[in-house]
């Protein structure tokens, strides 16, 4: 028997990430930050969080060198200048990105540019800080790519920082998250460390959203969704993005379409052009939703959480379409099912309509 026998071969990388989860893990901020030989702390964090900041303040005393509070969705290169030099003028020695995936997106652009040391304390439920993955938006579009530069060294989760996210605001990040597991299950390269995590992310994801949404002070279940989304980002960071991420940075990046809402709407149509391609993670995914059908158990998990609007809602016009299309499909990437410019055009249409029959006949 060969040593192979009963697994197809695979590779993936490990790298050093101290991960405190936990609640009232904020309040270890500053000794993990010590034990990292960091004593210079520079924040980024979007605005309206002076109530998280003022705590910060009162923790880190003189060990806090600035704050920057301009982090916006996508990544602007315009922005990250502007941080950049901040960042300089603080002459800190660790960033720490407080927030979403616009806060921690953009400490990932600083790292990525100067090997700062990066720590991220989320936020909401995206999972992007435990990738490599970075995303940054200019007048051409959204560049993406992948640098181990930019994974945080230390993530602190604490459940007890998102008692504050709007239900509407919960769902869409956790649908994001979802988005993770789903392209990590069926990408090309998936392990089967990849496909274990991202299954039990869809699991948690699945049960825990639809409670906070009608419980947003259950910590319990906000927990769970923290849960949800780390495993999500860990599978998507040893697997390969497929279409739908690839769509969701277009959209995003050439459209001005919101990030983690744009995950929530787009997700079961994806699902829908690649199911018959990919059985065994529809298989996974309709297990870890409790349902019988990947698609339509995707489908209905987004209704129960009112994160089911159309592209159209977002912001897509049918003249953008042919554009959009044709920019998803200018280079290759990685997918279980390829897709021509006309079938894409199709998946869009369907999507910023809100056609569900879609979801049945593609």
């Amino acid at each position: 028997m060969s040593a192979n026998a009963g697994a197809a071969p695979f590779t993936y990388d490990l790298r050093q990430t101290r991960v405190v989860f936990a609640s009232g893990a904020l309040r270890q901020l500053p000794a993990e930050l010590e034990s990292l030989g960091a004593d210079r702390a520079f924040i980024i964090t979007t605005r309206g969080r002076s109530v998280t900041l003022s705590s910060l303040r009162d923790q880190l005393g003189d060990g806090l060198a600035g704050v920057f509070d301009e982090a916006v969705e996508h990544v602007p290169t315009s922005v990250v200048s502007k941080a950049s030099a901040a960042y300089e003028r603080a002459k800190a020695n660790v960033v720490v990105a407080i927030g979403g995936g616009s806060a921690i997106g953009l400490g990932k652009a600083l790292a990525r540019g100067s090997g700062v040391t990066l720590a991220a304390v989320p936020t909401t439920y995206s999972g992007s800080e435990m990738t490599s993955i970075w995303g940054e938006t200019d007048a051409n579009g959204k560049r993406t790519g992948r640098d181990q530069r930019v994974a945080p060294r230390l993530v602190l989760y604490d459940p007890d920082v998102t008692l504050g996210l709007p239900p509407d605001v919960s769902a869409a990040s956790g649908m994001n998250a979802m988005a993770h597991a789903v392209e990590a299950l069926y990408a090309l390269n998936a392990s089967p460390v990849a496909v274990a995590l991202a299954e039990e992310s869809a699991r948690l994801l699945a049960e825990s959203l639809p409670r906070i949404v009608v419980q947003p002070d259950n910590t319990d279940a906000r927990a769970q969704a923290f849960a949800g989304a780390h495993l999500g980002g860990r599978a998507l960071d040893i697997a390969a993005m497929g279409l739908h991420h690839r769509l969701c940075h277009v959209l995003g990046g050439s459209f001005g379409l919101p990030h983690a809402r744009t995950h929530a709407a787009l997700l079961p149509y994806v699902v829908a052009f690649n199911a018959p391609s990919a059985p065994a993670a529809m298989m996974r995914l309709a297990r870890a939703l409790g349902a019988t059908d990947a698609v339509l158990g995707i489908a209905s998990l987004g209704r129960s959480l009112g994160t089911d609007v159309s592209l159209g809602e977002l912001g897509l016009r049918d003249t953008d379409i042919a554009r959009a299309a044709d920019e998803a499909t200018a280079t290759e990437y990685p997918n279980p099912r390829s897709a021509s410019s006309a079938e894409v055009r199709a998946l869009l249409t369907a999507a910023l309509q809100g056609d569900r029959s879609y979801l049945v006949n593609v």
